[in-house]
């Protein structure tokens, strides 16, 4: 009668481990490059219009300031 080859299992169960443990890791790489991607693109535009809010926001001062004379 053959016996259970106990070290071959726990080697395949143990590659198993392994494997799936790198495909998660190359998932979650994957994910935070597709961000990092996109981030520099939205912080672009983010950070041009609070810009161009504040510039609106001052273009109305300057004007009421020019319509003034001292």
């Amino acid at each position: 009668m053959a016996r259970p080859n106990h070290q071959f299992k726990k080697r395949q169960k143990e590659l198993a481990r392994m494997k799936k443990k790198e495909q998660k890791r190359q998932r979650k790489l994957d994910k935070n490059t597709i961000k990092s991607e996109e981030t520099p693109d939205q912080s672009q535009n983010e950070g041009e219009n609070p810009n161009l809010a504040q510039n609106e926001g001052e273009n109305p001062n300057l004007a009421q300031n020019e319509g003034e004379t001292l």
